[in-house]
């Protein structure tokens, strides 16, 4: 019954227990919950899925086979908040020639003077990419230590590098680069930031910046409006497969109002 889940409802064992929005009373609401998928375009739905998924990470692939199973052919362009900018996500979005604008964790921060200025962050360390090392911020170099590979939960196989420096025993810095009692480890995927390094270029341009001006006031403008402005907060059905049908519904609703005639 949990098919891979960690909770389920005893009124609706389809439904899985997710963190809701605070109250006015500011606590946490733990409720039976799915999790929607919206795909818009100018404020109408033009995709939608349910799952039973606590993240939205996870969702993104198969929302996008259900627009090509709906409409023959992937979409050109994508564009989509942090929740989704994974590995598996990017390379899906490359291999299906997917114009993606689609941000990853942390694209917010890196842009600040605070973080630009952290020389001990992994980020900012000097990377050699011909002889493979890193610097750290004291020029001390970082070797290759070692990889390793991490499954995600769908299965995802990611390559994992690990660099590590030589003596962090004297080094003066040390109370600001890392809190190990060893000398200092970061590791890496290789293949992610390269992701990343594409993804940040695409959203730092002058398309990538009017995209995602655009996607606030679209996307999530139509959730304000179904949730907001109609109302709607709450299932009247239970079970997955009822629930994909009062969503079709909801979203069919909704693009009627859109419609000035």
């Amino acid at each position: 019954m949990l098919g891979g889940r960690n909770s389920f409802s005893k009124t609706d064992p389809d439904a899985t227990f997710m963190r809701t929005k605070d109250d006015h009373m500011q606590n946490g609401q733990l409720k039976p919950c799915y999790n929607w998928q919206f795909s818009t375009n100018n404020q109408f739905v033009v995709n939608f899925t349910v799952t039973q998924t606590t993240t939205d990470t996870t969702t993104l692939i198969d929302h996008l086979k259900k627009y090509e199973e709906l409409y023959g052919d992937y979409p050109q362009v994508a564009t989509a908040d942090s929740g989704y900018g994974s590995e598996e996500n990017y390379e899906f979005l490359e291999e299906n020639k997917i114009d993606s604008y689609v941000k990853f964790s942390y694209f917010h921060k890196e842009q600040s003077k605070k973080f630009k200025s952290n020389i001990f962050h992994k980020d900012n360390l000097y990377y050699n990419e011909n002889e493979d090392c890193y610097y750290c911020p004291m020029g001390q170099r970082m070797n290759k230590s070692g990889t390793t590979v991490k499954q995600t939960t769908t299965g995802y196989k990611q390559f994992v590098t690990y660099y590590k420096a030589q003596n962090c025993t004297s080094c003066p810095l040390r109370w600001g680069c890392h809190k190990s009692p060893n000398d200092r480890i970061i590791e890496v995927n290789r293949n992610l930031e390269k992701h990343k390094q594409r993804a940040r270029e695409n959203l730092l341009s002058e398309n990538g910046v009017k995209r995602r001006r655009q996607r606030c006031a679209d996307v999530e403008a139509t959730f304000g409006i179904i949730k907001q402005n109609k109302g709607f907060r709450r299932f009247m059905l239970r079970g997955k497969p009822k629930v994909e049908i009062e969503t079709g519904l909801i979203a069919i609703a909704h693009n009627l109002s859109k419609i000035r005639v």
